[in-house]
């Protein structure tokens, strides 16, 4: 289904006037109760402030109080014991006590009659201070019986009460000020609640007729969008159906790789490794020819046969990369081993292969697959995974064949598998699909290192069953003869092809 886009002639209208009138009233109504809403916010903001103001001028009143208290306390402790350090809180007084009163100050300054109350408290306290400080030096220079008669003489208790009672009309005033201004609040509240009430009561009839309108509109919209998700069902659809035939076109490409590689493997080992015999064999010919009378040419030729030695063993790289002979002549199980223990070598990683002993009944297609993705696994987590140990673990479930591979790594990411360049991965998932099976890749236990874990069918195409050995690759025990007689028999020896060749930790994969 398509849409269009043409224009039919039909010039577009705004919006018929009684939306538009419905619109203007809704916002209205907001911005009217948007204001009381703020009004309402800063009048309960002021009764918070001159409540926490009411607190605190109450808490510093009450500090004032205590710091006289207590240096008149310890002046009575140094009458009585003439211990210096008694006098420690009235030689402190001063300085804390005035910045009491500059705190004081500071929360009263929009309060003219605290302000007078403040003032008073100040003379009151200062002159108890100044007393206090008169007595410490009549005492240092006539004694307590001096004290004792100044104390008989004076009413020093009804200077403390003179404080005790400012403090006291301090914090009446203020409290009576909090009283009635959060009375001037709460009614200012009900009100605001009244007028929300009220325009909660407009909006909600001028939503009704915005709805009776709406509803209108809203069987177009229904068919309209309808329609998208007809659009959208049916590119979903073709998505889905390109990407099957993307994912059969990628196994149909691995399947026809193995089988490529498998003929190269064949053709260089018959076509290539009868030439390199011949040449060897004519190289070892003319040497023994040449040996008495062209020594130079004879050393030269020793030279060739070593080159010709080397391309023997490339040769044989060559073709394990293509496809690995151990598997075709030993069985998966030796492959693995094999391959495990190799790459432990060549990676200087703790690598451990776990394989089931039936492992060599897998069928061709079960175990070339399970070799490809060991190999890859493998190869990912020399690269990627900075892993120290490595665990390879193949058993047989009565089902098919579950492979998982685990590192200590440092893990793989979750949308790993989504990616569109973790090509590895991808080839991995469809080598499993291609058998039927399946592969998932997720963290491993406890969240550390990465676990790969594949499952292949043993219905899959390729069936049960030993491996059967491909057309001949590459005989476990072929010698190379170069050359027939006793001075050439040790050249032939160091042609001998190895039990198992080395199988490259680079291979190419599709």
């Amino acid at each position: 289904m398509y849409f269009s886009t043409a224009f039919d002639g039909k010039r577009l209208r705004g919006l018929p006037l009684s939306k538009t009138l419905l619109c203007v009233a809704c916002v209205v109504i907001l911005v009217i109760n948007a204001v009381f809403l703020v009004r309402n916010l800063d009048d309960l903001r002021s009764a918070n402030a001159l409540q926490a103001q009411t607190a605190r001028v109450s808490d510093e009143l009450q500090v004032l109080n205590l710091l006289v208290t207590d240096a008149e306390s310890g002046l009575r402790g140094y009458f009585l014991s003439g211990a210096e350090n008694n006098l420690g809180a009235l030689n402190a007084a001063p300085q804390e006590i005035d910045s009491q009163l500059r705190a004081l100050s500071v929360l009263l300054a929009d309060n003219p009659s605290q302000s007078k109350n403040l003032a008073q408290l100040r003379t009151l306290v200062q002159r108890k201070l100044g007393l206090m400080n008169q007595a410490v030096e009549v005492y240092r220079r006539g004694g307590l019986v001096d004290i004792v008669a100044i104390a008989a003489a004076a009413d020093a208790r009804g200077e403390m009460d003179e404080i005790r009672l400012q403090v006291v009309i301090m914090t009446r005033e203020q409290n009576e000020l909090l009283t009635t201004r959060t009375a001037a609040f709460y009614e200012q509240s009900r009100r605001t609640v009244l007028s929300g009430v009220g325009i909660n009561a407009v909006a909600i009839l001028v939503i009704l007729l915005f709805y009776n309108l709406v509803q209108r509109s809203f069987g177009l919209r229904l068919e309209a969008e309808q329609a998208l998700q007809n659009t959208n069902d049916t590119l979903e659809a073709i998505v889905a159906e390109r990407t099957e035939q993307l994912s059969v076109l990628s196994r149909h490409l691995i399947r026809v790789s193995e089988e490529e590689k498998s003929r190269l493997a064949r053709e260089l080992h018959d076509e290539m490794g009868a030439n390199l015999t011949a040449i060897g064999m004519d190289i070892a010919n003319v040497s023994e020819q040449l040996r008495g009378s062209h020594p130079e040419l004879v050393a030269m030729l020793g030279r060739a046969r070593k080159t010709l030695v080397d391309t023997v063993q490339l040769k044989r790289r060559i073709i394990e990369n293509l496809r690995p002979s151990l598997l075709d002549n030993m069985g998966l199980s030796a492959a693995l081993q094999s391959y495990c223990a190799d790459y432990a070598r060549v990676t200087a990683l703790d690598c451990d292969a776990l394989i089931d002993a039936e492992a060599d009944c897998a069928g061709p297609m079960q175990a070339i697959a399970l070799f490809r993705i060991t190999q890859e696994a493998l190869n990912n987590i020399a690269k990627y995974a900075k892993a120290r140990s490595v665990i390879v673990n193949l058993t047989r479930e009565p089902g098919g064949w579950e492979l998982e591979i685990t590192d200590d790594g440092i893990g793989i990411p979750a949308d790993a598998m989504a990616k569109s360049k973790s090509h590895g991965l991808l080839g991995m998932r469809e080598r499993a699909l291609l058998l039927g099976g399946a592969l998932s890749v997720a963290r491993g236990v406890n969240g550390v290192g990465t676990c790969v874990q594949a499952w292949i069918p043993a219905s899959a195409p390729g069936g049960d069953g030993p491996t059967l050995a491909a057309p001949v690759l590459e005989s476990a025990q072929t010698t190379t003869p170069f050359a027939a007689g006793p001075e050439t028999a040790s050249n032939a020896e160091s042609v001998k092809a190895p039990v198992q060749a080395p199988v490259s930790l680079n291979a190419p994969h599709p």
